[in-house]
């Protein structure tokens, strides 16, 4: 009751505040690109081939719009009614244009010229509408189209937004789907519905979509009830985490636990001692170890990354949920000189990892968890058989692959093994379609998949599923079952009267 009475306290800051301030993270909006970054003084960033500087975005609300200016300063756009009187005059079809490239009387060291002089995008717009021969010859709809192709090619507009699970997914699987197993937007949204994620709940969540999946179930909990992340490798990876920017009591009650614990879990022989050689073990996987998932994180590094983010192994970092270029594990020692210090301090993380983890174990062993998520590149049938063990009997569980093959067997598999209801396999069919007045339609271009969903609802095994001792002598008892009614099937003799 403590914690809960605790954790209130912080968090109307979050949802209430809508300034954005120094160290917030923040995702640039243009048009339909996304690029998710936090916001620093006097750090240069990129994005669609512009660099600017993120100074002039504080103390401003989400959702303003900004205009690229000289020297990379972001000033914000005033709204104006945009001009009608120009598009009024309209031809009724296109028929009599011809696209022979001379219907512009600007030239391209016109167009440099007038961007020399500092002319805004606006005004390089209006001048080309002006000094078009064929733009009154254009129907109506061609005209709102060449404005539009054109403000998007010459007025540099960044919209500063909120990070949200919706615009995050969208961001993801637009740039770099690869790094969340190809999830789309919508999968993600029937995984939260279907996985009844609500607050108070006591998740488990095994996944490796960059820490995605976790963000938005973090998200749609409210920093109320607890999650335990599994994690294969040295650590969990949370750069996505890291994009929504959640405040410090969000992460009171995430809990990690290293996925190669789960067995002796189960068994009844995992011990603290088990963990004692973990964290050294980690430290030494961050280097040399060559696992799938390091590989991963280094590739995520390497890359361009989606946010610019750190995949921390230690919980530390992870709830300052600072983005740096390098690790400060192995920079910072250097430059104080204090290598005793440094030791000092990485004991203490080891031990904080060490008593979470105990933690992690001790929700597990209570196997009484309100829902589980699975979406990660690994096989799901080992997985959710092994988990389904630390669920309650009438709670929910979903298991994200991006082919139905894995799903097909794990179904299957639990048909045999029993204990759960309802099981479905599902996928969702997404179109758009563009609305517009006369010309609602849908779009040419649309995304071919996004991935499978297996759902469904455990039950209380009875226990002659349960127990393999008594199974084998219910079938002894079957069997003699089988053998009574033998002398039944014997056929009367038929009296020849």
């Amino acid at each position: 009751m403590e914690s809960s009475e605790e954790q209130p306290g912080p968090q109307p800051q979050y949802p209430g505040n809508h300034c954005i301030r120094d160290g917030d993270f923040v995702v640039l909006k243009r048009e339909d690109v996304f690029k998710a970054v936090q916001v620093q003084r006097r750090k240069k960033v990129t994005f669609e081939k512009q660099w600017f500087y993120l100074d002039n975005v504080i103390g401003h609300s989400y959702g303003t719009t900004f205009e690229v200016t000289n020297g990379g300063s972001l000033q914000p756009k005033k709204k104006k009614e945009e001009p009608t009187s120009e598009t009024k005059e309209a031809g009724t079809d296109n028929r009599n244009i011809i696209d022979d490239g001379k219907s512009q009387k600007l030239t391209q060291d016109d167009i440099k010229a007038l961007k020399d002089k500092g002319i805004k995008g606006e005004e390089i717009v209006q001048q080309l509408i002006e000094n078009s021969t064929t733009f009154r010859d254009k129907t109506e709809f061609a005209q709102d189209k060449y404005i539009k192709k054109k403000k998007k090619k010459y007025e540099a507009m960044i919209t500063v937004v909120k990070p949200s699970t919706r615009i995050l997914s969208v961001m993801y699987y637009a740039r770099e789907p690869g790094k969340i197993n190809h999830m789309r937007y919508d999968t993600l949204a029937q995984m939260l519905t279907l996985g009844n994620i609500r607050a108070g709940n006591k998740m488990i969540v095994m996944e490796t979509c960059a820490g995605l999946v976790l963000g938005a179930m973090m998200e749609r909990m409210g920093g109320f009830g607890s999650i335990i992340q599994l994690y294969p490798g040295g650590g969990p990876v949370r750069a996505a985490t890291a994009c929504f920017g959640f405040p410090k009591s969000f992460l009171s009650g995430l809990y990690e636990f290293p996925l190669n614990k789960v067995d002796s879990l189960l068994n009844g022989t995992f011990s603290a001692e088990m963990l004692s050689s973990e964290p050294k073990d980690n430290a030494s996987a961050e280097e040399s170890n060559g696992t799938l998932e390091e590989k991963q994180t280094s590739e995520q590094e390497n890359e361009d990354s989606v946010a610019e983010a750190p995949e921390s192994n230690h919980p530390e970092e992870q709830e300052r949920m600072e983005i740096v270029s390098q690790d400060p594990d192995y920079k910072e020692p250097k430059d104080s000189g204090s290598k005793k210090d440094y030791i000092q301090e990485k004991q203490r993380r080891q031990e904080e990892q060490k008593k979470r983890h105990l933690e992690a174990a001790a929700l597990l062993s209570e196997r009484n968890a309100d829902g589980l998520i699975v979406a990660s590149r690994f096989h799901p049938t080992p997985l959710l058989l092994s988990l389904l063990d630390f669920v309650a009997p009438s709670r929910p569980f979903v298991v994200y692959c991006q082919y139905k093959e894995p799903l097909l067997e794990c179904y299957t598999k639990l048909r045999e093994r029993g204990g759960v209801i309802n099981l479905r396999l599902s996928e969702t069919w997404l179109r758009n379609y563009q609305v517009l007045p006369d010309r609602s339609h849908p779009k040419l271009l649309m995304s071919g998949g996004g991935g499978y969903l297996l759902s469904g609802f455990t039950v209380a095994m009875d226990n002659l599923k349960a127990d393999p001792s008594l199974k084998s002598s219910t079938s002894t008892l079957e069997s003699h079952k089988t053998e009574e009614p033998a002398a039944k099937k014997r056929k009367c003799p038929e009296s020849d009267s």
